[in-house]
This record gives structure tokens, C-alpha cells and sequence, in this order.
């Protein structure tokens, strides 16, 4: 007699089979969109600064989505060899001593052979090079893409067009830039700015704004005492950042300042206390570590922002989360950061800021600084800057060679 087929046999076999396929399937899904990134750039901690900020948690909350994150910088000191931060996040200090403003030499390709074990060893899929004054970020991004990797540049910067170093700085980044998979840009008027001077084409340019820590940057329990008016100045003491703007306004305010920073131009401050005799009203801080941040805003009213030029003012959202009124020069970026009821914007002249710094003390009283940080609880998320910016990876690896 002929085999006969058992048909009860057959189905206990096939579920199984149909459900070990189905569970691979969906194991393999996950593994493709889960992200192995390598954040690059010049700028890291323990130097302190905007793009030491976005980049620290940008990293923490994309490791939170699950993806691997790895940082790439310059030694810092006796910050040298591989780091663990908090969250697990791997950081490798490689040996390259900073040659001016924390940058490194260029090289071109004396990096190569670090920048390509550390690509191999961590099986990183995109690279991520952020500030385009960072000398490592252009080499990282031009040694990638030869590797066939695909790269993302964040630019936090505006720049210009006419003068010589602003000309030379385009031209390099016209170069290293020329084969980017996506660019982000912190505001729109950095993505115009960029546009126009990379001749990137604006579908490959995306805008995800900085956010601000609101756990750590919470306003005084009590609302501060408006007998004696307090006006907060933190920043770098330099040109760009319209030093020279303060050293002219400030003797025009009957009210008090306090001036957190340092730089080439905080002699000139001083000098300017002098001759005016406002030690009384002015009072210099120097450097202020970013740890003790919150409390020197706690202690103002009204945040003062004198730059001449800016992409995105990441000051302004921890004085606003703080529960200050803002006062800010009217440049770049800075008029698409907050509300118009948050902020009172001056051209970059002394007399109309001394008029905005008069129009914001008259609207204080009606300022509630645990409404501001509750608005800025909504406004702005590190959380939302990640989930935006894994849309633009996705985008990327989904590029054409």
C-alpha cells in the first residue's frame, strides 16, 4: 500500500514554523531603525557653550530612543582617551591638542586612521558633525563619505559673505560639504544663510531649533521684589556678542546690572564702571560655570542679549524658562526664538535699546515667571529636537549614493 499523508502532523508543524518567521521579521525591523550615530565635533565638555549643550542632549535623549550615540572630540586637558558620561554615553577624547579657539590643526588626513578604527570598532551607521568652525567635523564628514558612509551637518552659526575670513570659511565648506546626505539648521534665517552660501539644495536642509533643560532651569520660588530693577547679562565679552553695545548702555539705566563672562572685552567694561563710578550698580562676575547658571538668573528680572549676530540664542530660552523678560538685539535668528509677549526687541543701536530696556521694566508687573516656565515646558523639548532629528537620519540613510 501507498504512504499516506497525516494532515494532523503537518499543522502542528506549520504554526510553529509560520511564528519563528514572523518574530525574526519583526527582530530584523527593529534592528534596521535602530541608529548607530557618531556625533563629531571640536566643541564638547568639559568647555561649556551652545553646541557643547545641543550636542550632550541631543546625544542623552537619542540614547533614550534607543539608538547608540558615540562623541568624537579633541583632548581637553587631562580629558584624554575614551569617557563615560551619564546615560552610557562613549566619548572618545582623541590625543590632538587644540591649535586656536579650542579648534584643531587641519590635517586633511592625519586623522584617518583613528577616525576609521573608531567607525569600524563602534559599526557606526551615520555620522553627525556639528559647528562649522570645527576643524575634526569637516575632516569627519569628508573622511565618511570616502568611507561611503552617510553624514548629517548641523550648522549653529550664521556667517557672511563679504568679509575675508567669512569668504575662506565658505569656500572650505563648499568642499567638505559638497557630497552631505542632510543638513540642519537651528532657525530658518541659518537655513536661508546656509543655503545661499553652500548653494545646498534647500529640500536637503532642515530647521529643528536648540531646546533648554526646564528641569534645571526653574524660577524662583517667589516672585523677586520689583523696588530695585535687576538686569542679567550672560555672555562671552567679545565683538560679536555686542560687548562694545553694553559698555554704551549700560550707564544710560538707572538700574542694576550683573554681568556673568569673560572674554577680550571685559576690560573694557570695567574700564567703563570706572570712569562712571558704578561700582555701586555694576556688579562683574567673571566666568560663571554653567552649574550656577540658574542662580544668577534667579536673581534679575530682565535678561539682557547685546549680539550682533546670532543663529539661535540658546541664553534667551534659560532666561525665559528662569521667568525673565527678555530684552534682545533684533538680529538673525533671535526674533523666531519666543513669543512677542517674552520678548522686547531693539535694533543693535545704544538708544533704542536703552527704549526697549524702558518699554520692558513698564510691562514686569504683568510678567508671572512660573506661567513663562510653564509655557517654555510646552515651547521647547530636547525630546521633540530628538524625534525630529531621527527623521532627518532616516532621510539620510534613505539617500542615493
Amino acid at each position: 500500500m501507498g504512504s499516506t499523508f497525516d494532515s494532523s502532523e503537518a499543522s502542528k508543524h506549520v504554526p510553529q514554523t509560520s511564528l519563528v518567521i514572523v518574530v525574526e521579521t519583526s527582530d530584523a525591523m527593529g534592528d534596521q531603525k535602530r541608529h548607530k550615530i557618531l556625533m563629531v565635533s571640536d566643541f564638547f565638555y568639559p568647555n561649556f557653550g551652545g553646541v557643547e549643550n545641543h550636542i550632550y542632549y541631543l546625544s542623552q535623549c537619542l540614547l533614550k530612543l534607543s539608538h547608540k550615540v558615540v562623541v568624537l572630540t579633541h583632548a581637553y586637558g587631562n580629558h584624554s582617551g575614551v569617557r563615560y558620561m551619564t546615560g552610557g554615553l562613549k566619548v572618545y577624547y582623541i590625543p590632538w591638542k587644540p591649535f586656536l579657539m579650542q579648534n584643531t590643526l587641519p590635517t586633511f588626513y592625519g586623522t584617518l586612521p583613528i577616525m576609521r578604527t573608531i567607525l569600524i570598532r563602534e559599526k557606526i551607521t551615520l555620522v553627525h558633525g556639528h559647528q562649522a568652525f570645527s576643524t575634526l567635523c569637516h575632516e569627519a564628514l569628508m573622511h565618511a563619505r570616502t568611507m561611503g558612509y552617510k553624514v548629517v551637518f548641523t550648522d549653529h552659526s550664521l556667517y557672511g559673505f563679504a568679509d575675508v575670513g567669512s569668504i575662506h570659511m565658505n569656500k572650505v565648506l563648499q568642499f567638505t560639504l559638497a557630497d552631505v546626505s542632510q543638513a540642519i539648521c537651528v532657525s530658518h534665517t541659518s537655513k536661508e544663510n546656509t543655503v545661499l552660501r553652500l548653494g545646498l539644495p534647500p529640500e536637503k536642509v532642515f530647521v529643528i531649533p536648540n531646546a533648554v533643560d526646564t528641569a534645571m532651569f526653574r524660577p524662583a520660588p517667589e516672585k523677586l521684589s520689583q523696588d530695585e530693577i535687576v538686569i542679567v547679562v550672560i555672555s562671552r565679552l567679545v565683538y560679536r556678542k555686542g560687548a562694545d553695545l553694553l559698555v554704551e548702555v549700560i550707564p544710560e539705566d538707572l538700574v542694576r546690572f550683573i554681568v556673568g563672562g569673560d572674554g577680550p572685552k571685559r576690560m573694557r567694561l570695567e574700564e567703563m564702571r570706572e570712569k562712571n563710578s558704578l561700582h555701586d550698580r555694576v556688579e562683574m562676575l567673571g566666568v560663571v560655570p554653567h552649574a550656577r547658571v540658574q542662580s544668577v538668573l534667579i536673581s534679575g528680572h530682565i535678561f539682557l542679549n547685546s549680539s550682533l549676530t546670532e543663529a539661535f540664542c540658546i541664553a534667551i530660552l534659560e532666561a525665559a524658562s528662569c521667568g525673565l523678560l527678555t530684552v534682545s538685539t533684533r538680529v538673525g535668528g533671535v526674533p523666531e526664538v519666543l513669543p512677542n509677549d517674552m520678548i522686547v526687541l531693539a535694533e543693535p543701536d545704544p538708544s533704542d535699546m536703552v527704549r526697549a530696556i524702558t518699554k520692558a521694566i513698564s510691562i514686569l508687573p504683568k510678567i508671572d515667571p512660573q506661567v513663562m516656565h510653564l509655557r517654555m515646558k510646552k515651547l521647547y523639548s530636547w525630546h521633540d529636537v530628538a524625534k525630529r532629528t531621527e527623521i532627518v537620519y532616516d532621510r539620510a540613510l534613505g539617500c542615493p549614493n
